[in-house]
């Protein structure tokens, strides 16, 4: 049991914590423009870029799951032992340390570097995750902790609105266009002094949680309920992880893949002059003093230049496709080996859990193992989009907007998940009639107007933006049609989800990008939908269950890596079929979890729809 006997609320305790719900957006969206960044300063495929999403999200499995694994051989919660506030404390030092890690790593200029430093950060978030929902609960009535938790993940979303803002200006310096050549000569000494303010965040943080008289310990002595089989599953299918990806990274090794650099080495000068030529047509395109008939004219002549450049080069593109095509489709078989025993090891546990439920703990659910099924597509989904937003933005038929450029629609995107989260706090205030249709309507559009404002005052141009406004409208609609009930909501916005992602695939420009974008809109209310039908009903495994969802947030070390893979064999704009496959997943979920909850008698839209993320 808690140690605090108060149900008056915390003020004091509740907003430190929320910091930490601030930090985990910020940096989560904020490496949306690291990858970009990252892919041009490092000459990177897309796959590798996708490896800093790796990094991090696979950080929140193995600490979640180290957690897991001391909690059943000790048969006590770890977090509950320490106390929420040590627990959060020691996540924020151990975030401190990756952020230390990173800075060493940019001193060294090394990719691999940042990678771990990402990873440790990661680890000292999932230690938080773990400890600071239930420890907004216990700040107060635990009647109104649901109000605590979606404020911090109100402050979350902020966070990954103002992160790639903040994360852009630090690496390029600037609002306006920085070139791809550029990039690769940037100093990094702005990412250090980044990483150096982040890392003195984090230690700050955790001195004013240890030093804080009003913040409980939140210590909780409770026995756990041992899953040898479900962790004996989890390890075996860990252990299969390493093996599917072992190749994938040792194939950039091998004599094909370094014959291929070395070709691209000779080319480079030409190379670099096209992407040069490519630049300097957007800057025409843009130049708002030449006449029409003039910038045609002058387009004209530099893309005969381009293409004079790239027939002298046809040679070698050729062979370097002819090595790349296999290599790709080899790396590509293992990455979807990976993806395979993630649902097989899942599906098989619940299977060998119908047979013989005990040992399993929470695992001999059906919703839960579903559910699991779905935090991992749900997370991968929302972060394979933003991850491989800046690729697509590069192309010409979606502006050609240079790494520098991307950061309006980063934030948009990430700001469509706050816009979503705010929508759906509105019915922890107990609006009525008119008042709940207003609120609905108008909190959205200011939500939305935030997010244009902070961009603004940044000094980047939010133009092309403003009729975004129409996808919010929509989204508007989609939570009238979904009435708070958990099922009706991940429906209606799988459904949603699935159409813009189609609408997206289907066209170019600016309709697409809309379409792309609106994917945030429709994530962004999906964790409490898919999180409350997934422990519904599991009864003294709860606990258990809910750690298991989180450790599903695995899904965003492995989607966008495989939607990268994919990316670097039919292009960026046609990978987005990924999306579409996972908004599908989703919306079947929430068809077959009210057919399972129905057998065991649970009615599924008495379901509280508002836990937070």
């Amino acid at each position: 049991m808690s140690n605090t006997t108060s149900t008056k609320t915390n003020y004091g305790a509740l907003y430190t914590l929320i910091t930490v719900f601030f930090f985990w957006g910020f940096i989560a969206a904020g490496n949306s423009i690291f990858i970009p960044f990252c892919k041009s300063y490092f000459s990177l495929d897309q796959f590798q870029s996708q490896l800093v999403d790796f990094a991090f999200y696979t950080a929140y499995y193995v600490g979640a799951l180290l957690l897991f694994a001391f909690g059943n051989y000790s048969g006590q919660d770890i977090v509950g032992k320490w106390g929420y506030k040590k627990s959060i404390v020691y996540g924020l030092l151990f975030s401190a340390l990756g952020a230390g890690a990173m800075i060493v790593a940019v001193e060294a200029n090394l990719y691999a570097g940042m990678l771990v430093g990402l990873f440790i950060m990661a680890l000292g978030f999932s230690l938080q995750q773990t400890a600071a929902n239930p420890f907004a609960i216990l700040l107060g009535d635990p009647k109104t902790g649901t109000s605590r938790v979606n404020l911090g993940g109100g402050i979350n979303s902020f966070g990954t609105t103002i992160g790639p803002i903040v994360v852009a200006l630090a690496l390029f310096g600037t609002a306006k266009s920085v070139s791809e050549d550029q990039i690769k000569h940037l100093e990094l000494s702005k990412v250090v002094l980044l990483y150096i303010g982040v890392g003195l965040l984090f230690i700050a943080s955790a001195a004013l949680f240890y030093f804080s008289k009003k913040v409980p310990s939140g210590v909780a002595n409770e026995p756990i309920e041992k899953a040898n089989k479900a962790l004996r599953s989890l390890l075996i299918m860990t252990g299969l992880l390493v093996i599917t990806f072992s190749p994938v990274f040792s194939s950039y090794n091998s004599t094909e893949a370094k014959k291929m650099v070395a070709i691209e080495k000779s080319i480079e000068p030409i190379t670099k002059m096209i992407a040069s030529h490519n630049e300097e047509i957007v800057k025409i395109k843009h130049d708002e003093k030449t006449k029409a008939d003039q910038k045609q004219a002058m387009i004209a002549l530099i893309e005969k230049d381009i293409a004079a450049a790239q027939s002298s080069i046809k040679p070698q593109t050729n062979e370097i496709d002819t090595i790349k095509k296999p290599l790709e489709k080899y790396r590509m078989g293992w990455l979807a080996a990976a993806l395979l025993v993630v649902i097989g090891g899942l599906l098989f546990s619940y299977s060998s859990a119908q047979k013989k439920p005990e040992g399993w703990g929470a695992m001999q659910y059906p919703q839960l193992v579903l559910g699991m099924l779905a935090i991992f597509t749900y997370v991968g989904v929302e972060v394979a989009i933003g991850s491989n937003l800046g690729s697509l933005l590069n192309l010409k038929e979606f502006g050609s907007l240079q790494s520098s450029e991307i950061a309006p629609y980063i934030s948009m995107y990430w700001g469509g998940l706050m816009i979503g989260r705010w929508a759906g706090a509105i019915s922890v205030f107990n609006l009525k009639g008119m008042q709940k249709t207003m609120a609905l309507i108008i909190i959205p559009l200011i939500a939305f107007g935030i997010i244009l404002g902070v961009n603004i005052l940044s000094g980047k141009d939010m133009k092309p933006l403003y009729y975004y406004v129409f996808c919010v409208l929509i989204q508007i609609g989609a939570f009238f049609l979904s009435k708070d009930k958990p099922a009706r909501t991940l429906l209606i916005f799988g459904s949603f989800g699935i159409i813009a992602m189609v609408v997206g695939l289907c066209s170019s420009g600016m309709v697409a990008i809309y379409a792309f974008l609106a994917g945030g809109l429709a994530c962004s209310i999906m964790w409490p939908a898919i999180f409350s039908l997934s422990i519904i009903g599991l009864g003294k495994y709860t606990s258990q269950g809910a750690a298991f969802l989180v450790m599903m947030i695995l899904g965003g070390g492995i989607i966008p890596p495989l939607q990268g893979k994919l990316s670097d064999i039919i292009g960026i704009h046609q990978s987005y079929i990924v999306a579409v496959v996972c908004f599908g997943y989703l919306t079947l979920f929430a068809v077959l979890v009210k057919g399972i909850l129905k057998k065991q008698q649970i009615d599924v839209d008495a379901i509280d729809t508002a836990a937070g993320h």
